[in-house]
C-alpha cells in the first residue's frame, strides 16, 4: 500500500494526461472532481492541454523568427526545444539546420529593398562561417553542400551562378515547409501521453517476445540435445582411449620381460578403437599379422569422411498450393510466401536449391504463364501490406538466380507489374528494396534492360537519387547498379543525354557519398554516358573534371585508376568503341551465371506464428505434401565472361550481391 501512495500522484497524473489526449472530457470532469472531493493529489502540471498549447507556441515563435530574419531568436529556440540527439544524430535535421544557416547568412540580401547594411550583413556571415568551422564541417565531405563553404568568401553571391538557386522566390517558402512539417514531425512525437508510450513498450510488443522466445527455447534444447549426445560419445571414446593405453604400456613392460604380443591381442585393441560400423568387418576381413596393417589401419581412420549427398526436399502440392496463395486468408497467404522463400534460400546450393527451383518453374508458382484475372501474381497488388511484401521477397528470392530470372522474363510482364509496384510502393521500405532488387537483378538480362530503358526508368532512378541520404543502403546500392546497367546500352546513354546536366550532378554527388560500396556502379555510369559527345560537353561546362580530381587525392588505388579512365573518357574528342555493348543482338543468354542469394531477402520479417500455428518448411510438409515427382536438371552455363580488372571502370552487367562476391563480370 506504501508503494502505491507514493507513486499515487504521478499514476493521477497519467490517467489524467491521457483522458485530455483521447478528449473524454465528460469523464476528465468527473475524475478531476472525485480526485478533489477525496483529497487525492493530483501533478501540478496542467497535462497535455497545456503541453500542446506551449508546443504550438514554439512552432509559432520559430516561424515568425524565421520569417523575420531574427538570427539570434530562432536559433535560441531551436537549441532549447530540439533534442541534441536529433539536432547531431538524423541525418535531416543536420541538413536542414545547414540551409537554414544558410537562410539567416543571406536574409538581408533577398528582403532588403536598398542597400543592406554593411555591418549587419558582416555579422551575419561571420556567423555562417564560425557555424562551417565548428558545428557544419561534419558535412564538408558531402557534395552538396561544398559549394556553399565557399559563400563567406564571395564578394557579392547574388550575382554568383554556384548560388543562384538561393536567391530564386521559391527557395524560401520551400525551406519553410521542410521546417514546418519538421517541427510538426518533431512536436508530435513528444506530445504522446505517457501511458500510451508506456502500453507500446511493455504491453503490445510482450506477445511478440514472448512467441520469439519461445521459437528460440525450442531452437536452443534442439542445440543442446544434440551437443548433449556428442559430448557423451567423446566421453566414451576418451573412456575407451585410456583403457587401450593403459593396456598398450602392460603389453611394452611385457615385452621388456620377453614376452610377445599375438596377433589376435592386436587385432582385439584395434577392434576397440574404430567405430562401431567398422568393427564387425574388421575383426574378419583384416590381417593384423602383417607389419604396419595396424598402424595404417588406424591412420585411415582419422581421415576426414566424405559429406553425405544433401537428401532433396519433399515434393509439394502446387495446386492447392496455388488455389490457397489466391483464395486464402492474408495471414495464410503471407505464412506461405514466407515458407516458400525460406525453402530457397535456406536450402543448400547445388542440386537441392536448383531442384527447388526447377519444381517452382515447372508448376508455375507464380502464374507468369497464366492469363487468368485472378492469379499469384496479382500478390504484388495485395491489399495487405505483408501479403505484398513477402510477394516482392519472393520474386527476389526466385530473381537471385540464372534460371529463375530466365523463367520470370518468359514475357514482360512481371517486369511490368514490378515497374508499377516500384512507383507506388511509398510506404513500405522493405518491399520497394525488394522489388528494386529484382528489377536490378532483371537488369543482367538484355531484353529486359530494352523494355527497362523504353519504360523511361531511368528517369525514375535519376529523380530517386537526386536525395541519397534519404534511401536505405541496399535501395541506393541497387538503384546506382540499375542505373549503370541500363546506363550500358546505347539506348540508356541516349536517353541520359536528354538530360545530361542533372545526370551528371547526380552521379557526380554521389561519388562524394558516404556509402562506398556504390563507387563501383557510379564509375562505370560515368565512364559509360560520357562516351557521348553531347555529355562531354556539358560534364566540360560543369568543371567535372576539376570535381573528378578531388576525389584522385581521396580513393584507394583501385578507385584511382578508375577515376583516372574516366577522366581520359572526359577529354577524348571521338565517341570510344564500346566492344560490349550492342543493341543489335537481343541475345537470351548475354548474362553471366549470377547465382547469389543476399542475406538482407529474409531480414526484419513481419510475422511469427502463434504458439501451435505452423510455418515454414513444417506449414508446406504438413497441409501441401505432394506426390514425389523431384528431378535434377543439367546447371545452364552460362557463357564464357570477360573478366574485370579492378583499375577499370564497370563494363558489363552485374549486381551488388555478385560483385561483392567476385563473380565474373
Amino acid at each position: 500500500m506504501g508503494d502505491i501512495l507514493a507513486h499515487e500522484s504521478e499514476l493521477l497524473g497519467l490517467v489524467r494526461e491521457y483522458l485530455d489526449f483521447a478528449e473524454f472530457e465528460d469523464t476528465l470532469k468527473t475524475f478531476l472532481k472525485e480526485c478533489q472531493m477525496k483529497g487525492k493529489p493530483l501533478p501540478k502540471t496542467s497535462g497535455g492541454s497545456l503541453r500542446d498549447s506551449r508546443s504550438s507556441i514554439i512552432q509559432k515563435d520559430l516561424i515568425a523568427a524565421f520569417d523575420s530574419g531574427d538570427q539570434k531568436v530562432f536559433f535560441d529556440l531551436w537549441e532549447e526545444h530540439i533534442p541534441s540527439s536529433i539536432r547531431d544524430g538524423d541525418a535531416l535535421a543536420q541538413r536542414l539546420e545547414f540551409y537554414l544557416h544558410i537562410h539567416f547568412a543571406i536574409y538581408h540580401l533577398k528582403h532588403s529593398v536598398q542597400r543592406p547594411d554593411k555591418e549587419e550583413l558582416g555579422e551575419r556571415i561571420s556567423y555562417f562561417k564560425t557555424y562551417l568551422e565548428s558545428k557544419g564541417a561534419a558535412l564538408s565531405q558531402t557534395t552538396e553542400f561544398l559549394p556553399f563553404y565557399a559563400l563567406p568568401f564571395v564578394p557579392n553571391p547574388v550575382v554568383h551562378p554556384s548560388f543562384k538557386e538561393l536567391f530564386q522566390d521559391s527557395w524560401t517558402p520551400e525551406l519553410k515547409l521542410k521546417l514546418e512539417k519538421f517541427l510538426a514531425l518533431i512536436f508530435k512525437a513528444s506530445n504522446t501521453p505517457r501511458l500510451l508510450t508506456l502500453y507500446k513498450e511493455n504491453g503490445q510488443n510482450h506477445k511478440e517476445t514472448l512467441q520469439q522466445l519461445h521459437q528460440q527455447l525450442v531452437e536452443a534444447e534442439r542445440r543442446a540435445m544434440t551437443h548433449l549426445k556428442r559430448h557423451n560419445k567423446i566421453q566414451v571414446d576418451y573412456h575407451t582411449l585410456i583403457g587401450v593405453t593403459a593396456e598398450l604400456v602392460d603389453s611394452l613392460e611385457a615385452t621388456v620381460s620377453g614376452k610377445m604380443i599375438t596377433p589376435e591381442y592386436l587385432q582385439s585393441v584395434c577392434v576397440r578403437l574404430f567405430s562401431n560400423q567398422m568393427r564387425q568387418s574388421l575383426a574378419h576381413s583384416v590381417d593384423f599379422t602383417r607389419p604396419g596393417t595396424a598402424s595404417t589401419m588406424l591412420r585411415a581412420s582419422l581421415a576426414p569422411m566424405k559429406l553425405k549427398d544433401v537428401p532433396l526436399l519433399p515434393s509439394l502440392d502446387y495446386e492447392k498450393l496455388k488455389k490457397d496463395l489466391i483464395w486464402g486468408s492474408d495471414r495464410l497467404k503471407a505464412f506461405l510466401l514466407q515458407a516458400l522463400r525460406w525453402r530457397l534460400t535456406t536450402s543448400h546450393p547445388g542440386e537441392q536449391r536448383e531442384t527447388v527451383l526447377q519444381a517452382y518453374i515447372s508448376n508455375d508458382l507464380l502464374d507468369c504463364h497464366s492469363h487468368s484475372q485472378r492469379n499469384v501474381l496479382q500478390l504484388l497488388h495485395a491489399r495487405s501490406d505483408v501479403v505484398r511484401q513477402y510477394m516482392a521477397r519472393l520474386i527476389n528470392a526466385i530473381a537471385s538466380l540464372a534460371e529463375g530470372r530466365l523463367y520470370l522474363a518468359q514475357s514482360t510482364k512481371v517486369l511490368r507489374l514490378l515497374e508499377e509496384r516500384l512507383k507506388e510502393e511509398d510506404k513500405d521500405v522493405i518491399a520497394r528494396e525488394n522489388v528494386l532488387g529484382a528489377l536490378q537483378k532483371f537488369s543482367l538480362r538484355r531484353p529486359l534492360q530494352t523494355a527497362m530503358i523504353q519504360d523511361g526508368l531511368i528517369f525514375w532512378l535519376i529523380d530517386t537519387l537526386k536525395e541519397p541520404d534519404c534511401l536505405s543502403d541496399y535501395t541506393l546500392e541497387y538503384s546506382v547498379a540499375l542505373l549503370m546497367n541500363l546506363c550500358l546500352r546505347s539506348a540508356g546513354k541516349n536517353m541520359c543525354a536528354t538530360v545530361a546536366g542533372l545526370v551528371l550532378k547526380v552521379l557526380s554527388d554521389l561519388l562524394g557519398h558516404e556509402n562506398h560500396e556504390i563507387q563501383p556502379y557510379v564509375n562505370g555510369a560515368l565512364y559509360s554516358i560520357l562516351s557521348i559527345p553531347s555529355v562531354r560537353e556539358e560534364a566540360r561546362a560543369m568543371g567535372m573534371e576539376d570535381i573528378l580530381r578531388c576525389f584522385l587525392k581521396e580513393g584507394d588505388a583501385e578507385m584511382t585508376r578508375q577515376i583516372e579512365f574516366i577522366v581520359r573518357q572526359l577529354n577524348s574528342e571521338e565517341e570510344l568503341p564500346d566492344g560490349v555493348d550492342s543493341d543489335d543482338d537481343e541475345d537470351e543468354d548475354d548474362e553471366e551465371d549470377h547465382d547469389v542469394m543476399e542475406a538482407d531477402l529474409d531480414k526484419d520479417e513481419l510475422i511469427q506464428p502463434q504458439l501451435g500455428e505452423l510455418s515454414g518448411e513444417k506449414l508446406l510438409t504438413t497441409e501441401y505434401l505432394g506426390i514425389m515427382t523431384n528431378t535434377g536438371k543439367p546447371r545452364r552455363k552460362g557463357p564464357a565472361s570477360a573478366q574485370w580488372g579492378g583499375h577499370q571502370p564497370l563494363r558489363r552487367p552485374v549486381t551488388p550481391g555478385g560483385h561483392r562476391n567476385g563473380c565474373p563480370v
